[in-house]
């Protein structure tokens, strides 16, 4: 559990995936208690899931342990697709503006470890063995009863419950509530093994053909992920009546052998098969993810096709979404309807998702008819056109998920730099002064935003060196200016033990991009980053202050005024 500064009964998560790990996190890194259950005795040590995406790495760093998942994963900077063999359009990741040009392929199951190891770090521990088996909630709480595995039962109340407890959610079916969508007809198939390919390691490779789709995935080493859908001659995925049912078929060497010669077209070799399954997949979602103080997250809340490696890395920026609000409410900081912020929030973007993952998996799989007509003659030619390939590199790798329109974003026209709403990227900027006796220095705005807080970054203007000819510092410091004080002044207190403020400015080097090419050359400015690395509101220090104050004071601060006061 971790160390709380307030006496507060746990916030209960059930379900270990990343989902429930994120979740954790983000209320940990907050000082929020957290129990944290699954009732499966073991991590699971196969997985889908593999595919971390650009903006989950970027949240990564900020939560500081992108390190070991860098170290560990296996980069691929570009996607090519094929039809019948011929290749019709290759979507490189390098003109990415983000330090992860790349998807990093790392095994699910890893990803829980290195996850698991940073909670022990802030003090919470997975109980695994114990299941959730009866909850009821009310206007004070919750009434929820476990029981582990040698049938011990206890009971606990906690404020809150987040259901991260997968596809076959336990928690969804005993609200009731409908998972709407549909369950693909085909059989399909996963496999890790070594493949011999004629094409670099730092590429992914998707293949329709009119007999179905295939994917290879690479690993590093030589390891490749393979995906196929409908595949030759599969077995039913449900045993026969008179077969052990904890025996599933799965797929062979053979099997996968003869699907890659039949569909990829191209000289590759495979071996040493470590795991394979076959799966049915579903493209469902829940209407509502909140339940009065029951959330739901991740597989909980949504599945869908694998197609561009959305749905590990969609829970995952979920549970950063969910954590700080669920930790500003708790401590009495912030009105109980910026939890419905939530479902505003994400609810759009899993549609999306779904959406977006079902067309793919429906084109790749076409063999006549208006789809395969786009995907063979139309796609490449709207992949030669750069802003569709720029908007293209963005939806995959989740930088382009945005908050405009939420009504926590206040937004102010500045010359250039991101809206409000959508998220702060990193620049290299010159220090003036900051929280915690921050002595002035060369920094990223990523280093300097901390997950657990909000951040106001107070772009100012650097003093012309032509004035201080003999001061070599002169570029790197800042004129006083009121307007800038009058801001600090009045957001500390506002939002007291809960918001860093950095003062910084303009510098050239080495590490990132600049900070006008990040934010623009309005000057001064403020971007009040939230503690998921979003934007809230952006403006001008001296005809914006009031709207910022009005604004933190309905959503964000103790003593919040009505929602239609904010300007």
């Amino acid at each position: 559990m971790a160390d709380a500064s307030f006496d507060a009964a746990p916030v209960l998560i059930v379900g270990a995936g990343p989902t429930g790990l994120a979740a954790a996190m983000s209320l940990a890194r907050a000082h929020i208690p957290v129990r944290l259950i699954d009732k499966a005795p073991h991590p699971d040590p196969h997985s889908r899931a593999i595919g971390i995406q650009a903006r989950t790495l970027e949240l990564f760093e900020q939560h500081r342990i992108v390190e070991p998942f860098l170290a560990l994963g296996h980069r691929a900077r570009a996607a090519n697709l094929y039809s019948n063999g011929q290749r019709l359009t290759r979507l490189d990741f390098d003109p990415l503006q983000t330090r992860y040009p790349y998807m990093l392929f790392l095994e699910q199951s890893v990803t829980e470890r290195l996850l698991t190891e940073h909670l022990a770090t802030l003090g919470v521990t997975v109980e695994r063995g114990i299941e959730m088996t009866m909850f009821s909630q009310g206007s004070a709480g919750l009434n929820v009863t476990l029981r582990s595995l040698d049938g011990h039962t206890q009971t606990m109340h906690p404020p809150y419950l987040i259901a991260a407890d997968g596809a076959h959610s336990a928690i969804r079916h005993r609200l009731g509530m409908n998972f709407s969508g549909k369950t693909f007809e085909q059989t399909f198939l996963l496999a890790d093994l070594h493949a011999d390919t004629p094409w670099s390691d730092d590429e992914f490779h998707l293949f329709a053909s009119g007999e179905g789709l295939a994917a290879l995935f690479p690993m590093g080493h030589g390891r490749h992920r393979l995906i196929a859908d409908h595949p030759a001659q599969a077995p039913n995925i449900e045993p026969p009546p008179t077969a052990d049912p904890a025996v599933k078929p799965t797929p062979s060497l053979i099997e996968c052998e003869a699907l890659i010669k039949r569909r990829i077209h191209h000289p590759v070799t495979v071996s040493d098969l470590t795991w394979s399954s076959y799966f049915r997949l579903n493209s469902r979602m829940v209407e509502q993810l909140r339940r009065e103080r029951v959330f739901l997250a991740g597989d909980a809340a949504h599945v869908h096709s694998p197609a561009g490696a959305q749905g590990m890395n969609t829970g995952i920026q979920e549970a950063f979404n969910l954590g700080w609000k669920l930790a500003r409410v708790m401590r009495g900081d912030a009105p109980d309807r910026l939890l419905d912020t939530y479902h505003v929030e994400r609810h759009p973007i899993e549609r999306d998702v779904l959406r977006q993952s079902s067309f793919v998996t429906h084109l790749a799989e076409a063999d006549h008819g208006p789809l395969k007509l786009l995907r063979d003659r139309v796609m490449p030619v709207l992949a030669s056109l750069g802003p569709l390939r720029d908007a293209a590199r963005l939806t995959v790798s989740e930088l382009s998920i945005q908050y405009r329109r939420s009504p926590l974003t206040l937004e102010r026209v500045l010359d250039g730099g991101p809206r409000a709403g959508e998220r702060a990227p990193d620049a290299l900027v010159h220090v003036i002064d900051g929280p915690l006796g921050r002595a002035p220095g060369v920094g990223c705005i990523f280093d300097l935003h901390d997950p657990g807080y909000f951040s106001l970054f107070v772009l100012s203007p650097a003093v012309n060196p032509d004035e201080a000819p003999n001061d070599p510092a002169a570029d790197r410091r800042a004129p006083p200016d009121p307007d800038i004080d009058r801001l600090v002044a009045a957001i500390d207190p506002l939002l007291s033990g809960a918001v860093r403020i950095w003062r910084v400015t303009d510098t050239t080097g080495e590490g990132g991009p600049s900070l006008s090419e990040s934010y623009g050359r309005t000057r001064p400015a403020f971007y009040l980053v939230r503690p998921d690395g979003y934007i809230a509101v952006r403006g001008r220090p001296a005809s914006d202050l009031i709207a910022l104050q009005r604004h933190c004071e309905s959503w964000f601060a103790k003593n919040p005024i009505p929602a239609q006061a904010t300007g």
